[in-house]
């Protein structure tokens, strides 16, 4: 098989406020390994929203309190956690920092997005060879307008192993 045509994988996952949630991505009808022909995943692009799990992604989030942040992050490896960039498993993450005023009960001053590792500035995407991925989020501080999903869009192609994309692979994570 030659490098497929895009294609787009979607998840989300709802904050519950208190804890680190994650949702399974089951990539096992794309990645195909130990057999005669090996096929990876390679991801072009993530692209990410936030939106009120009530009002939906037209309501806003907000904080009342000085300040709040809901990360996500998409990892090879299930997790317990937010973790740095550093860890190989992370394929990208990054989140939306909320600041407010406590003294009012005035919407936040600023809000802003970040995404910490961003596929989008890769030249040749990034090589995934495992059954599932995990997107992940969680929240610190408080978010005012309630719990949040994080949705997420994955460009991807489908491409056949070979001894470099194997070493690629081996070198990059997992």
């Amino acid at each position: 098989m030659a490098k497929s045509d895009s294609f787009f994988i979607r998840a989300q996952v709802l904050t519950n406020g208190t804890t680190y949630v994650e949702q399974e991505i089951d990539l096992g009808s794309f990645v195909n390994l130990g057999v005669s022909k090996s096929t990876l995943l390679r991801i072009h692009n993530v692209a990410v929203q936030f939106s009120d799990e009530t009002t939906g992604p037209a309501g806003a989030i907000y904080t009342l309190a000085t300040n709040g942040k809901i990360g996500w992050q998409l990892s090879t490896q299930t997790q317990t956690s937010l973790l740095e960039a550093s860890d190989k498993s992370i394929v990208a993450s990054g989140g939306l920092t909320l600041l407010g005023d406590p003294t009012t009960t005035a919407h936040p001053t600023d809000n802003s997005e970040s995404e910490d590792v961003n596929p989008q500035q890769w030249s040749n995407g990034y090589l995934v060879g495992v059954d599932s991925m995990y997107l992940a989020a969680d929240t610190a501080g408080t978010v005012s307008s309630g719990e949040c999903i994080v949705s997420i869009v994955i460009e991807c192609t489908l491409e056949n192993a070979t001894q470099a994309s194997a070493t690629a692979l081996a070198l990059s994570q997992q």
